[in-house]
């Protein structure tokens, strides 16, 4: 079966860290969005044998597969792959929604394909699936000062930056709704900032 001719579900993939003390990490913002798309569905996430919470139903008049891969960021690729593989997905038909630190805070970019540009859950994604995917990335920003990389990502948003997140939250999800309703380039439209 080709692309073209692939019914079944968009799989929307938000990335993360599983457990309460990860939560409010800008590492998280992926499992943010998802939570939120999941609320507009009315869907609630439940476990999955593929190591990852998902839930289902409809996003713009689209079906939609909601994922947060349980098994830390670093190793992402491998539920993703799994529920790829339960759905009988193709990679085209994949979206991770990621934090990004090429990208000032509260900015979006919407792309297919690419680098991983160091993030180990685009590295651990693209390994298992090749690079044909959706991405998602929504902009966190670079560490202030000689803050290692690991350490800022790892921290919740800060306080200034909390006042705008469930803006951006807001956005990133609406982001998500037009790239599987409209297409990757009316999306960039209007969410490319």
């Amino acid at each position: 079966m080709s692309d073209d001719e692939y019914t079944g579900p968009w799989l929307v993939a938000g990335l993360g860290n599983p457990g309460e003390g990860y939560a409010r990490n800008r590492h998280n913002i992926g499992f943010m969005v998802a939570d939120l798309l999941a609320q507009r569905m009315g869907a609630k996430f439940k476990a999955h044998k593929s190591r990852a919470q998902v839930a289902e139903g409809r996003l713009a008049g689209q079906r939609v597969v909601l994922a947060k891969p349980m098994t830390f960021m670093n190793l992402s690729g491998g539920p993703v792959t799994g529920l790829r593989d339960f759905y009988k997905a193709p990679t085209s038909s994949v979206v991770a929604v990621h934090d990004e630190l090429d990208i000032d805070y509260a900015t979006l970019r919407l792309k297919l394909g690419g680098g991983d540009n160091g993030h180990n859950g685009l590295k651990s994604i693209t390994k298992a699936l090749g690079p044909g995917y959706y991405r998602v990335r929504c902009g966190v920003g670079r560490p202030p000062g000689r803050m290692e990389v690991a350490d800022f990502v790892l921290k919740d948003f800060s306080s200034a930056e909390r006042k705008e997140l469930d803006w951006f939250v807001d956005r990133a999800a609406d982001a998500v709704e037009a790239l599987v309703s409209e297409g990757l380039e009316r999306a960039q439209a209007t969410y490319n900032t």
